[in-house]
């Protein structure tokens, strides 16, 4: 798998290079739909949409203007449009976004620049007392 870099890395990919399923190289310019499996990291230029299960890296000097909905993204490149992530969002400076974000996590390091609204849903959790309220443990880790 990969391993995620939290809490202000600076350390722009967030993963291990082996890891990375799919790379669009700087110097290369993409337009359309974009999916994948794994982790795929954008470093060049794209357009369209990205659709994907999975984890997407926007590199340092990318610039790319998608709307996105992918499992976790991290930013460090420059983006235009909507993100829905169903894990988290991680944006590193030097990293301009500019959109809207749904996540249940965000992180936006300190020289970060985001423009935009975000809509954070708490991930569910199960109720502490069952029905005949006796203490339900929750099995969190």
């Amino acid at each position: 798998m990969f391993k995620w870099k939290f809490g202000g890395s600076k350390q722009s990919e967030g993963v291990q290079p082996e890891h990375v399923t799919a790379i669009l190289e700087e110097g290369v310019e993409f337009e359309g739909k974009l999916s994948f499996q794994g982790t795929a990291r954008i470093a060049g230029k794209f357009r369209g949409e990205i659709l994907a299960s999975d984890n997407l890296i926007i590199g340092k000097g990318a610039c790319v203007h998608a709307n996105i909905e992918v499992n976790s993204i991290v930013i460090n490149g420059e983006l235009v449009g909507d993100i829905i992530a169903k894990e988290k969002v991680e944006i590193l400076a030097p990293a301009r976004f500019k959109g809207n974000i749904k996540t249940p996590s965000l992180y936006i390091e300190e020289g970060a620049v985001y423009e935009g609204t975000t809509k954070m849903d708490a991930p569910k959790q199960q109720p502490l007392l069952s029905n005949n309220s006796t203490i339900k443990p929750r099995l969190e880790v």
